[in-house]
């Protein structure tokens, strides 16, 4: 049959000859449709394998569904050939570009096998691999409070290979705040030294999934969620990354994003499921940051839906996690990476724009395979105003109310946004200390307070040496009260050099010495090639760090408020704080002033975690300023400064 000819004929009699469009003519013109494409004994083409996710898997995790994508998948038959693995067909796309194949790979042993589909026009095979799974050893170690952690944008940190950096169709451009720059995986092991020796005992670096598009040199629009952008290197470099800090007793954290993809993502045009996503590319909601929305039971669905279901900065394809095979893929995809690379813990980005009941699965899954990973969410909408009620709604430990269900997210812990916001207040907008007093106050709202992770800013914010008013004598009294108070602290890159940055993009400058040619500039990453202040911050930042590596009670030990006013605060860590120091545990006093002038500050150490303590060793001040008795302890405290006692 000429079928372009028939179809063409049947459509000009409809209108010419006054046919009426009728349903049973209609089915009978898509008959021919259908016909004329698949031919008079079957499929007029053979299936078409272009990609498979998960790439590969291992016999000891749970059975993977894997995602194909191809052509003339619809109505295929799928087999497996060379294994004990059994395969079951989930769906396929009509249009036949995507199958779910769901694989039983309880009775499989290690080894390649062969994924076969075949229609009547043909068959294809793809080879797809089933490894043994190494562990213990390579089982994530998790971060906690006992870690320093560093944030590093992976384009702006440091190029360890310029061969990478011009990719097709991406643009490349140091000078434009908005292109990519050439930062890699190689730059960062290049520089693991210089980390290490700084007191960072836990790297988080920005994703590293492909992001195919000439802006997106962040990693937060992903256009692959299998593959390590180009510009960034290889997998191979990514595990070569995670090995070589693990041999130095470091920690790696990957930033996972199962919110969004990028508006370049080829789900945009062709989706695996009609809803893949909340929404389309055409017609969907705009993300709202108004997290009270997800806490208050008297708030209406549409509101909830406006920060669920949104696409977050109106272009960032949100996706559908109440869909099970969306779910089961995101989940599937962490599971991957934590895998591949052995990282030992995962940022989580946009926490509460993706619903409670997927982060509670999501949790129990990957604990359940890897049981000492450890999350941290984003709960940040961009402002100021987040209070620790709000911000204590994500943590997990606790069971919460989402709308109507009761959950627990299963989270590690929320990043302490209230503190980044109340550091900056107290010490570069002229707040009083008693604000951050009042703060530490409502940790009873935390199920693990001590497990936040606090930070003085990230990529997401303007530097603090951009703040008006800020000097590098304020930063590092916000630096001595980061790494000094209850949390898990983080730096981000550059902070420990003062480097300025405005809003984004601006905050995201090039870290000095990580590019070339460097050979005429400034070199942050070498002592000799700093200017006098980043060696001056740089060195108040290490030994700050240097104490808090050394003293437990400043990694494990819980805190004590023991005094604040306009100008200083008082607080004590330490372990079993409900007993003194006859429980013959040692206690940590820290004193901050953010006065310009020198405070004297006596404490009545009676009733507190520091009663009968009776000897005293100066970590970081004046050590001729302390004295203390049986009952006080007092202490000079210099402008903008720091004193911490070791109290025994």
């Amino acid at each position: 049959m000429d079928c372009s000819r028939h179809i063409a004929s049947e459509i000009d009699d409809s209108s010419i000859g006054g046919k009426h469009l009728t349903s049973n003519y209609m089915l009978s013109l898509a008959l021919i449709f259908l016909f004329c494409a698949v031919g008079p004994s079957g499929f007029s083409q053979a299936p078409v394998f272009s990609k498979i996710d998960p790439p590969n898997w291992w016999t000891e995790l749970p059975d993977p569904v894997l995602l194909v994508q191809g052509e003339h998948l619809q109505g295929t038959q799928f087999s497996i050939k060379n294994s004990d693995t059994t395969i079951d067909l989930v769906r396929t796309s009509p249009n036949g570009h995507w199958a779910f194949l769901k694989l039983d790979i309880k009775s499989a042993k290690p080894g390649s096998f062969l994924l076969e589909a075949r229609n009547s026009a043909g068959a294809t095979s793809i080879p797809y691999a089933l490894t043994t799974r190494e562990k213990p050893a390579a089982d994530p170690r998790g971060f906690s409070s006992q870690d320093a952690m560093y944030l590093i944008m992976t384009d702006r940190f440091a190029d360890g290979d310029p061969d990478n950096n011009r990719q097709p169709g991406m643009t490349y451009d140091r000078n434009d705040p908005h292109a990519w720059h050439g930062g890699d995986l190689r730059g960062i092991q290049q520089h693991l030294d210089y980390l290490q020796d700084l007191g960072v005992t836990t790297v988080w670096i920005t994703p590293v999934d492909q992001n195919r598009e000439t802006d997106s040199y962040h990693g937060y629009g992903t256009t692959d969620m299998y593959k390590v952008d180009e510009h960034f290197g290889t997998l191979a470099d990514l595990t070569a990354l995670a090995n070589d800090l693990h041999a130095r007793g470091m920690k790696l954290v990957l930033d996972i994003v199962p919110n969004h993809v990028g508006p370049a993502h080829p789900w945009v045009e062709d989706s695996p499921t009609p809803d893949w996503f909340h929404g389309t590319k055409a017609q969907h909601r705009l993300a709202q940051g108004n997290f009270r929305a997800l806490m208050d039971p008297n708030a209406s669905s549409r509101d909830r839906k406006d920060v669920l279901d949104g696409w977050f900065v109106d272009l960032l394809p949100d996706m559908n996690q109440e869909n099970p095979l969306v779910a089961q893929y995101l989940i599937q995809n962490t599971i991957w990476w934590v895998q591949e690379t052995s990282a030992d813990g995962l940022r989580l980005d946009t926490f509460p724009y993706v619903g409670r009941q997927f982060w509670h699965d999501f949790h129990a899954k990957l604990i359940t395979i890897f049981p000492h990973l450890t999350t941290v969410g984003e709960v940040f909408n961009g402002t100021f105003a987040m209070p620790p009620m709000l911000n204590s709604f994500f943590a997990g430990g606790a069971v919460r109310s989402g709308g109507t269900t009761d959950i627990d997210t299963g989270l590690y812990t929320p990043f302490d946004y209230p503190f980044f916001s109340v550091i900056r207040d107290v010490t570069v907008r002229n707040a009083p200390m008693t604000g951050l007093a009042n703060l530490f106050r409502q940790d009873s709202m935390y199920p693990h307070p001590d497990r936040l992770v606090t930070l003085l800013g990230s990529h997401d914010t303007k530097r603090f040496m951009s703040e008006p008013g800020a000097t590098p004598e304020k930063l590092l009294l916000a630096f001595g009260i980061l790494l000094t108070a209850r949390g898990t602290p983080v730096i981000y890159s550059g902070d420990e050099i003062g480097m300025a940055g405005g809003e984004d993009p601006d905050n995201r400058r090039d870290f000095p010495g990580g590019f070339e040619p460097e050979e005429s500039s400034a070199n942050a990453f070498l002592s000799a090639r700093r200017s006098t202040d980043e060696a001056n911050v740089h060195n108040a930042v290490k030994r700050l760090l240097a104490v808090r590596n050394s003293v437990k009670a400043l990694q494990l030990g819980k805190q004590q408020l023991v005094q604040s006013d306009e100008d200083t605060i008082a607080y004590v860590r330490g372990l079993n704080l409900e007993h003194g120091c006859a429980a013959g545990q040692d206690r940590v006093l820290v004193l901050a002033n953010k006065s310009d002038t020198t405070r004297k500050l006596t404490i009545d150490m009676n009733e507190t975690a520091m009663e009968d303590c009776t000897r005293s060793k100066l970590l970081l001040g004046d050590k001729h300023s302390v004295q203390i008795s049986s009952h006080s302890i007092s202490a000079n405290v210099a402008p903008l400064g720091l004193t911490v006692v070791q109290l025994r």
